[in-house]
């Protein structure tokens, strides 16, 4: 928002500030794609903001920019507004420690008698207006009653406060109040800093009501997939892209394609396509079949299930109680009816996944079946490995839930966990227990599976599980653990692809999805043997009729009559 010149090229253009900035912090000179950030900073309009991936030092190069507004204007106003306090307290510390520490900008010191601390602080030439030169707030801070000229957003979202419907819509209704804090006039901005924590982040929702963002995507992305950014890519960027640059490093000098490379293994192409790629596009239908609103939520008994539930998505059927993880649209739903009479499941079975090495989890599944319809009785997820006390939890499970079967992933340890889990299992709950073991790709095998029995709403499970389960979630969420959210069964469901490693965590889903394929066998087989017996029946029928349609004419032929042969 560059306007007044002052003949003094380190005021003039913040790129010849950054560059002195970063040499006395004894860093390597700023990369062309840094000063190309530093520049759309300095002359984006009153709204606007960027967007770049982990690691590009957008945060320290917006707060040496806030260093230069106020070098080249002490009467600035800076607010700057973090998804924690702590995080927008660095922030300012950061810029007051530059004020301190460079010999051209200490003359902006505090003097006596002005605010001077790491929540706010002013600088020497400021006139007395009330309001600090640079102020920190959490993002659920105190705002109202506050003014600023240029109000700094950085990284307000995160995955604790973005991970479901109503927390992306909280915030955003929050950071909106800075509309009422901005100056009025061509003194007034809002700039955000900013990598999307969902494919519904705020930061889209922005982008709708006029803000401009520049975009930086860790990769340069493939030209026909240019469009998914709305205009908004860097220039430099778009440019490689038609010049056949597509899937090489944007800034080689910060992460080059080997670093790149080990990052999507490490977080999996879902989470690495979103917060390195930036791509935050849901325009493609297929790229996550699997929602929520397919699912039906009721209250389920351990031992029956009633003969007929009746799908319905209208508003009544939504419920709003439950934390929805799910993208914006999407919606979790009780049945329209549910007949009265209740009777036996033809089966319940426990599906064990036993992983659990590492930070993979060793996942479980109690999942009933009657009359073509699968009913989820209980989920979860353990971690630690085999140890007695998981082993002993499961095998309670399968006792508390007096299930008929157990059945174990074979592919990890070729049936150690059976062998190990067996003499427990027993001690508890006698039941057969099966290995079973796939060949299809883990990530088509659970949408293959899981997609087509929920498109037929027949995946029913237990309300109050679920809802313990999110209140769970957003509970640990609020205590700091974003890895919380990648360990939720419904997050999974909701950002699977059939692309390999679309998931770095599967654990609880993949189970789901083994649970499921076993009474979807099931079925199929009965189907089978009803479709045979139906055919048995046809020719039956077929058979008596053609014998009593023989006999009836046999009773009702005249003597009279001559046999046609003679």
């Amino acid at each position: 928002m560059k306007t007044t010149k002052f003949d003094d090229p380190l005021k003039d253009d913040f790129r010849n500030f950054m560059y002195v900035v970063w040499k006395f912090l004894g860093l390597p000179e700023p990369t062309p794609i840094q000063y190309e950030m530093g520049d759309w900073l300095q002359t984006l309009g009153k709204r606007g903001g960027v967007m770049a991936g982990r690691g590009e030092a957008k945060s320290t190069i917006t707060q040496a920019f806030c260093a230069w507004r106020l070098h080249r204007n002490p009467q600035e106003r800076i607010m700057v507004i973090s998804a924690s306090k702590d995080r927008a307290d660095d922030f300012s510390k950061f810029v007051r420690n530059l004020i301190r520490d460079m010999p051209m900008l200490r003359y902006l010191e505090p003097r006596n008698g002005q605010a001077d601390s790491l929540m706010k602080f002013d600088v020497g030439p400021a006139k007395n207006t009330g309001a600090p030169s640079v102020k920190s707030i959490g993002v659920y801070g105190q705002m109202t009653g506050s003014r600023a000229s240029l109000i700094i957003c950085d990284d307000v979202e995160v995955a604790n406060n973005s991970a479901t419907v109503d927390q992306r819509e909280k915030l955003l209704r929050t950071v909106l109040e800075t509309e009422a804090i901005m100056k009025r006039g061509d003194e007034g901005q809002i700039i955000y800093l900013g990598t999307p924590q969902s494919e519904d982040t705020i930061y889209k929702k922005l982008v709708e009501r006029g803000y401009a963002f520049r975009i930086w995507p860790a990769r340069i992305p493939e030209v026909e997939r240019i469009h998914i950014y709305g205009g908004n890519l860097a220039p430099t960027v778009f440019e490689r892209a038609h010049d056949g640059d597509s899937g090489l490093a944007t800034d080689p000098a910060m992460f080059d394609d080997q670093d790149l490379a080990e990052r999507e293994l490490s977080i999996g192409r879902s989470i690495f396509t979103l917060q390195y790629m930036l791509d935050t596009s849901l325009s493609d239908a297929d790229k996550y079949p699997l929602r929520l609103s397919d699912l039906i939520l009721m209250s389920l008994d351990r031992e029956k299930a009633p003969t007929r539930v009746i799908y319905g998505s209208s508003k009544k059927q939504a419920i709003q109680a439950i934390h929805n993880v799910g993208f914006t649209g999407d919606r979790w739903l009780n049945p329209i009816s549910f007949e009265d009479t209740w009777v036996p499941y033809e089966g319940i079975i426990l599906a064990i996944d036993p992983a659990g090495k590492g930070k993979d989890e060793m996942g479980y599944c109690v999942a009933a079946c009657l009359n073509s319809t699968i009913f989820v009785l209980s989920y979860g997820g353990l971690r630690g490995g085999y140890t007695t006390e998981n082993l002993i939890f499961l095998a309670k499970i399968a006792q508390q839930f007096k299930v008929h079967e157990v059945i174990i992933e074979k592919n990890f340890g070729d049936g150690m966990f059976t062998e190990l889990f067996k003499p427990i299992l027993l001690k508890f709950h006698r039941v057969r227990i099966e290995d079973v073991s796939h060949s299809l790709q883990k990530e088509k095998r659970i949408v293959h599976t899981l997609e087509p029995i929920m498109n037929q709403h027949r995946l029913i499970f237990d309300e109050n599980i679920v809802r313990r389960d999110m209140e769970n979630l957003v509970k640990e969420l609020d205590q700091g653990s974003e890895s919380a959210l990648k360990y939720n069964l419904f997050y999974q469901l909701t950002r699977v692809t059939t692309e390999r490693g679309a998931l770095k965590h599967d654990d609880r889903l993949d189970v789901l999805a083994m649970a499921v394929k076993y009474w979807v066998d099931y079925l199929g087989r009965d189907q089978d043997e009803i479709q045979r017996k139906l055919e048995d029946e046809m020719a039956q029928n077929e058979i008596d009729s053609f014998l009593n349609m023989s006999i009836h004419m046999g009773r009702g032929q005249s003597e009279s009559m001559t046999p046609i042969w003679n």
